[in-house]
């Protein structure tokens, strides 16, 4: 973006990983390059502590308390920057990065609305928080969704038991699993999967939807085991995931944080658009299943049902 189109970026789950190396390389820009930031994320420590940092580094910054796993929080989330945005406390919104993601070790932990956790918070938070702030852009502007290659089973994540994506009707994916027993890792996986491929669903019919001047890309990190995103993974898993993440070519917070604040920010990257998928700093072609008009359309009705559904008092 141009200096004259500097202004505001929103990101969630900045406190940790790639949502703090992605926060501090912004708030790192030089004067004139350098956006406002909302953090959006869980009140506490962490986040006051990410903000402080930022504004050390001359960012203007406000913090912005939200559970994502509570679709109410998310919705106040998006009153509180509307309102930021509307008194001038903050310049324009030009991005907003939905960089927040969670990976339950159980698929029967509900959210507070009912819905299967990991798919709760990797999506269908994004999507209240998004739809919620769509009016509040300045053109030009862009969504960057995080995505994940993981929708697919390439020979690598076969080779570690990754499972891909097994889709069904949203409605259904939006359901935790029933039961006394853990369903168990492969049942987390498909979760995940399933959640990464309904962010490219969803970004194609998003920009379907955006007003003039918004486009919307979808991010890859990288591979990054070992970071904050398994925190509710077993301790076993979590202890390879450490040990992985020392491999030589593992991606990393610290190259993949840049990488993601250049997507939100940078010249290079204006032409983004249509749910691109950007693979740390490359344009990488998605596989045929990522890309299917009539999923994409049913994801969205499902979704409006889904929100509207958490919204009406029980």
């Amino acid at each position: 973006m141009t200096a004259s189109e500097t202004g505001t970026v929103l990101i969630t789950g900045p406190t940790r990983g790639l949502g703090r190396a992605a926060t501090l390389a912004m708030a790192d820009r030089p004067d004139g390059e350098r956006p406002d930031l909302l953090l959006v994320g869980r009140a506490g420590k962490a986040l006051a502590e990410v903000a402080d940092e930022a504004r050390a580094r001359g960012a203007t910054v406000h913090e912005v308390g939200c559970d994502l796993s509570r679709l109410t929080d998310v919705r106040a989330a998006a009153a509180t920057a509307r309102d930021l945005l509307g008194t001038g406390a903050v310049r324009p919104l030009r991005a907003l990065v939905a960089n927040a993601g969670q990976m339950s070790a159980d698929t029967r932990v509900a959210s507070a609305d009912g819905y299967e956790m990991t798919f709760a918070v990797n999506y269908l938070a994004h999507t209240q928080l998004i739809g919620d702030l769509l009016g509040s852009f300045t053109a030009p502007a862009r969504v960057v969704l995080l995505g994940s290659n993981t929708y697919h089973a390439n020979i690598y994540r076969r080779i570690l038991g990754v499972p891909a994506a097994e889709w069904r009707d949203p409605v259904d994916i939006a359901r935790a699993a029933t039961g006394e027993k853990n369903p168990g890792l492969k049942a987390t996986g498909v979760a995940y999967s399933n959640a990464k491929l309904a962010i490219l669903y969803y970004a194609h019919e998003l920009q379907r939807h955006a007003g003039p001047g918004i486009n919307v890309s979808v991010f890859e990190p990288g591979w990054m085991p070992g970071t904050a995103l398994g925190r509710g993974a077993p301790r076993a898993m979590q202890a390879v995931g450490r040990g992985l993440a020392r491999l030589p070519g593992v991606a990393t917070p610290e190259r993949s944080g840049p990488a993601l604040a250049s997507v939100a920010l940078d010249d290079k990257w204006a032409n983004l658009r249509d749910g691109a998928f950007v693979v740390i700093d490359k344009v990488r072609e998605v596989r045929p299943v990522a890309q299917d008009r009539d999923r994409e359309r049913r994801l969205w009705a499902a979704t409006a049902q889904l929100l509207e559904r958490a919204g009406t008092p029980s």
